[in-house]
């Protein structure tokens, strides 16, 4: 066995350390991109609920004469927006906490993965918001009509 001093320069030595952090920053990334996604799937669930509570909300809307289309969209609309204005409220506090880190001359962000991963929670918030609506509008809505 070999014992005794190992000089190893500063520059492999941080290197060493930045590709840990790197991995530790990569894996806790994905991580948190997985766990919005499922929260929009979350949202999808939320939606449904909501949409299924108001059913009748939604049959007297279809009596008066709103095609089913339309409806949906209304119901898309609405949500979505919410979704938008929670991930816009979110995105800005994130870039608030992290000021210190733009500005620091060392500092390498991941614009694009987190450009792709925004991009990837509002088009999974989309589709769990239109295919809840859809769900929501399935079947006949004068049951829920005379109950209202």
């Amino acid at each position: 066995t070999d014992s005794g001093l190992v000089l190893t320069p500063a520059w492999e030595r941080l290197a060493a350390f930045g590709a840990v952090e790197n991995t530790y920053l990569s894996i806790f990334t994905a991580l948190g991109g997985l766990g919005l996604v499922l929260g929009s799937i979350g949202l999808g669930l939320v939606v449904l609920r909501n949409m299924l509570e108001r059913r009748g909300e939604l049959a007297m809307l279809r009596a008066i004469g709103f095609e089913r289309p339309r409806i949906r969209r209304m119901v898309f609309y609405e949500h979505w927006g919410l979704m938008l204005a929670g991930l816009a409220c979110g995105g800005i506090s994130a870039m608030l906490a992290v000021i210190p880190a733009l500005q620091s001359p060392a500092g390498d962000v991941p614009y694009v993965s987190l450009l792709a991963t925004v991009a990837a929670i509002a088009l999974s918030g989309a589709v769990w918001v239109w295919f809840a609506g859809t769900l929501a509008l399935r079947g006949p809505l004068l049951d829920p009509l005379r109950h209202e």
